[in-house]
């Protein structure tokens, strides 16, 4: 499985971008998939995911701001972020598990086995 992200870049408070995350070797679509994101300093984090049934999860300090969403093939994941903040300013990283995970479990990074090499976010004016 071959996770390759794209689409991060710099951009002012308030500003918009999409990450995709493109995906190859990975057959089933009820596994688990999502975006985490790590900062300086600090443990990475679960940003936005779908758990086996589909069902998405955000987290607190994105939910309104961010969508995650896939195309029709299931092979390119992306991660829209809308009115973004210095805090938002991290490496993001796709990630896809190889089970479809509950619901509780989907933002924690412990249960992803797959990881793309990540796409920096920078947050600054």
């Amino acid at each position: 499985v071959q996770l390759v992200e794209s689409g991060g870049g710099l951009v002012q408070p308030g500003g918009s971008l999409r990450l995709s995350c493109a995906a190859s070797g990975y057959t089933n679509n009820t596994y688990s998939v999502g975006w985490f994101r790590q900062a300086p300093g600090k443990e990475r984090e679960g940003v936005a995911a779908f758990d086996g049934r589909g069902a998405t999860r955000y987290a607190d300090s994105v939910k309104g701001r961010f969508t995650i969403s896939t195309d029709s093939t299931k092979n390119t994941l992306y991660l829209q972020m809308n009115s973004l903040n210095p805090e938002d300013t991290a490496i993001y990283y796709c990630a896809a598990a190889r089970i479809g995970l509950s619901w509780y479990f989907v933002l924690r990074p412990r249960y992803f086995v797959y990881w793309g090499q990540g796409t920096q976010v920078t947050v600054s004016s």
